[in-house]
């Protein structure tokens, strides 16, 4: 995926969930809107150099977006929105190859209560729900899930387990997006529930694929698959 233009800054303060104020490169102090909801553990310390984007939305109240920071040295994509469209990419240009053989993707197709899965693929072999999680917390080297109690995350979870057991496919699929993650794990000191069921999801059949990402101010793309240890 390539990315527009982006301008760089440096993270003054992230606040209020989806705020954040940074300084700009002529000096200037800008309120940014910030596409994530967690907590951005380790990936929102002030001083850390950002990149923006500049939304073409005249009526919208923030213009500028945070799409980058920089954490322990490793560009990370924070932007939520995006890893939906990266996995996507990467399926249909086969990198990820366990993904392969279906004959149609739909992004954000209702299923269980209330939900909506994020990809669903379906072929002659059935079909296969994919949920994606982007994961930006790395703690010596180990991308961990979740970085705040998700109960959403949850939810999903016990969904991919129903869709398994009515003899679907269901994976569970982590984009890890900076380049000093080489493993994937649920964060058990975060949300241990979560962990619980992750286990409890593996254990009947729910598949659990993690790839990571380059990530660069020009672009983002899935490159290599990483093991799930659990």
């Amino acid at each position: 995926m390539r990315l527009p233009p982006l301008l760089p800054a440096t993270l003054i303060r992230r606040y209020k969930r989806f705020l954040a104020d940074v300084m700009l490169a002529d000096g200037s102090i800008v309120t940014v809107h910030c596409p994530n909801s967690g907590s951005m553990k380790g990936c929102a310390v002030p001083g850390s150099p950002v990149f923006l984007s500049r939304s073409s939305n005249p009526d919208r109240k923030y213009p500028l977006g945070w799409e980058l920071v920089q954490a322990d040295g490793f560009w990370a994509g924070i932007n939520t929105g995006l890893p939906n469209r990266l996995v996507r990419e990467a399926i249909e240009d086969g990198t990820v190859s366990e993904l392969q053989g279906y004959a149609t993707l739909r992004p954000e197709v209702p299923y269980g209560e209330h939900s909506r899965i994020d990809l669903l693929l379906e072929g002659a072999a059935g079909r296969c729900f994919v949920e994606v999680k982007n994961v930006t917390l790395v703690e010596n080297g180990r991308a961990l899930f979740p970085d705040a109690v998700t109960t959403r995350g949850q939810k999903h979870l016990q969904e991919l387990m129903r869709v398994v057991s009515e003899g679907d496919r269901g994976v569970i699929f982590f984009t890890v997006q900076r380049g000093d993650g080489n493993s994937v794990s649920p964060a058990d000191a975060i949300d241990p529930e979560y962990g619980r069921l992750l286990r409890m999801a593996l254990a009947n059949g729910v598949e659990a694929l993690a790839y990571r990402a380059l990530v660069t101010p020009e672009e983002i793309r899935l490159t290599e698959r990483l093991p799930v240890f659990v």
